[in-house]
């Protein structure tokens, strides 16, 4: 009896390794096409995908949440209020009847002083440009193909809105994928295309955004205070997140402001509705 259960159990996980071939071959080859020369982004790559095609196959929702700043932030370090976003989104879509999952999509390393992540983050706001968010593209790409009932929500603040925005061009306006875009920096904002999958968010209803408004006395101001906050709590031997020292009156999104969680929740609504 006991060997017959085993002899059951390992046939069931050989036709579920021999069912998700198909999908580790495609992964494989789009690791490769994504990452020729880097066998370590390849492999990390590779692997990232099965692990979220995993965990998504059996979900409604997929949220994908872009941090603002360097793009490196973790859930337990991201500000308050862009918490509240992506919690907000989530209990919205839980009461409208969907299941989902949440993950992070992080553009840059955690070396925030380090060459590349100046330089990247640089070319990124002066000239839009980002490969990560042609990676990004291609992973909701292959995820929407290989899950037909699934679908994508992403959400971002600041630097991660347009980041977002972008991956949503390079999709070209695909079905089943949605962007929620909040506080986009001004000089994205010539480069930035909306269609009726985008929600923009530029001010929050309580005031003005000067980083969405070409504010530069305002942002420079902000960013001049961010750097005071991190060298001193740096001294006082408390390191946080810079992007936890920058406060930028207006520039941020409280879930509870009417004008977000009203446009948020009204988006999502008429994109999905509520299930039965």
């Amino acid at each position: 009896m006991l060997k017959q259960r085993t002899k059951s159990i390992n046939d069931n996980q050989d036709i579920a390794v021999e069912k998700d071939q198909p999908i580790v071959e495609a992964a494989g080859q789009l690791a490769a096409k994504l990452f020729p020369h880097n066998s370590k982004k390849r492999k990390l790559f590779f692997h990232d995908l099965q692990e979220i095609y995993s965990s998504a196959r059996n979900k409604d929702i997929l949220v994908i949440h872009s941090p603002g700043g360097w793009g490196n932030t973790h859930w337990e370090e991201i500000q308050d209020w862009e918490k509240s976003i992506v919690t907000g989104v989530t209990v919205t879509l839980e009461k409208l009847g969907y299941s989902y999952i949440m993950r992070q999509y992080f553009r840059s390393g955690n070396a925030l002083w380090g060459r590349k992540s100046w330089y990247k983050e640089g070319e990124f706001f002066l000239f839009g440009k980002n490969y990560r968010a042609q990676v990004l593209a291609e992973e909701v790409k292959f995820l929407t193909t290989n899950l037909p009932k699934l679908e994508i929500v992403l959400v971002g603040a600041s630097q991660g809105a347009a980041f977002d925005n972008m991956a949503m061009i390079k999709l070209n306006n695909p079905e089943r994928v949605y962007s929620i875009e909040l506080g986009t920096f001004f000089a994205h904002m010539h480069r930035r295309q909306l269609t009726k999958r985008n929600l923009a968010i530029d001010s929050n209803g309580k005031m003005r955004d000067p980083m969405c408004q070409r504010d530069l006395r305002q942002g420079v101001k902000s960013y001049f205070l961010a750097f005071v906050r991190w060298f001193k709590y740096k001294a006082q031997g408390k390191p946080v997140k810079f992007t936890n020292c920058i406060n930028t009156p207006g520039h941020e999104y409280q879930w509870e402001y009417p004008e977000v969680k009203g446009r948020i929740t009204q988006f999502l609504t008429a994109a999905f509705g509520e299930k039965h």
